[in-house]
């Protein structure tokens, strides 16, 4: 069944390649888009309960890679939840897409968070992403998604008021991540997240140390997390405008933040295809802020989904 549904399937999730992701129309379905990198075995040896991807966003590799993976762990066989960074107040529509047909699904997707947002979580490349776990879903595949960014409802910020710093924010971040996988057996759940939610040590702005959201998980059940590495290319983001002054300009306006494609520099250098490596650990080891990386490649920017008109600055 698995190969008689990929060439419908799996068209997005391009993750795998050294080259920058083709566009959806321009790939070849094959079984490399629906595969898990190389190196997954040794987080499956660690048999975490959360597996936690600390991405930069706006990529077009990131999705693809984070999908393909998904994808694989689902037609093999194994029930997954996908954990990714919307609001959990997006999390109801979120729930009626998932459960709808896929003549319905995509207009649904829409209004659970991507319409109007400019920067790159938003992404095409996202938006491919859960369109495409989607129809795996459709095929009776065990896959299922859940909106976990922040505080959803006020009772829950309540309950974080006390933390330092972002620490709400990651408290409420992690709990969601958590109440979700209750809700189900699941062989394992997958977050998405921005690197920094995905840190295991306290990170202090100036406002006090706070506990980043993958630290707070470690509450909740066993936790391997992974920073993002990338050859340079391009990232799409909201950013100040490079002659911003805010002496003379005061607080930014919308008018001073410019989004679109924006350079992104190495973080690593490896003449190979994407794979995952985990840090081995002994008990004389100190703790780290990753339990290892995923390697992408050179990265390209992906634009939003859906912006509103005019939006964006290209």
């Amino acid at each position: 069944m698995r190969n008689a549904i990929l060439p419908l399937l799996f068209l997005a999730f391009a993750g795998c390649a050294k080259a920058p992701v083709a566009t959806t129309t321009d790939l070849v379905a094959q079984d490399s888009l629906c595969t898990s990198p190389d190196g997954w075995h040794a987080v499956v040896q660690r048999d975490p309960k959360f597996v936690v991807f600390g991405e930069l966003h706006g990529t077009r590799e990131a999705p693809a890679f984070f999908g393909s993976l998904a994808c694989s762990l689902a037609t093999d066989g194994e029930v997954i939840l996908i954990a990714i960074e919307f609001s959990p107040y997006h999390d109801d529509a979120l729930q009626e897409a998932w459960n709808a047909d896929e003549e319905d699904f995509e207009n649904l997707l829409l209004q659970a968070g991507w319409r109007g947002r400019r920067d790159g979580v938003g992404s095409e490349a996202m938006f491919e992403m859960v369109r495409d776990l989607h129809r795996l879903r459709r095929a009776g595949y065990a896959i299922d998604i859940t909106a976990f960014n922040g505080a959803g409802s006020e009772d829950q910020r309540e309950e974080f008021t006390h933390l330092p710093g972002q620490g709400p924010h990651e408290a409420a971040q992690a709990e969601n991540v958590a109440n979700a996988a209750e809700k189900r057996s699941y062989d394992r759940v997958l977050v998405l997240v921005g690197n920094l939610h995905a840190e295991k040590q306290p990170i202090d702005f100036g406002r006090g140390a706070f506990e980043p959201m993958a630290k707070r998980l470690g509450a909740y059940g066993s936790v391997l997390s992974l920073n993002v590495k990338y050859d340079a290319g391009t990232s799409w983001s909201c950013q100040l405008r490079a002659d911003f002054d805010p002496k003379t300009d005061g607080s930014p306006a919308d008018a001073d933040i410019e989004c679109g494609p924006h350079p992104a520099g190495a973080t690593g250098s490896f003449d190979r295809n994407a794979f995952i490596e985990v840090v081995d650990q002994t008990p004389d080891s100190a703790e780290t802020s990753f339990d290892g990386f995923f390697w992408l490649g050179p990265i390209t920017a992906s634009p939003p989904k859906a912006p509103t008109e005019d939006e964006i600055t290209r």
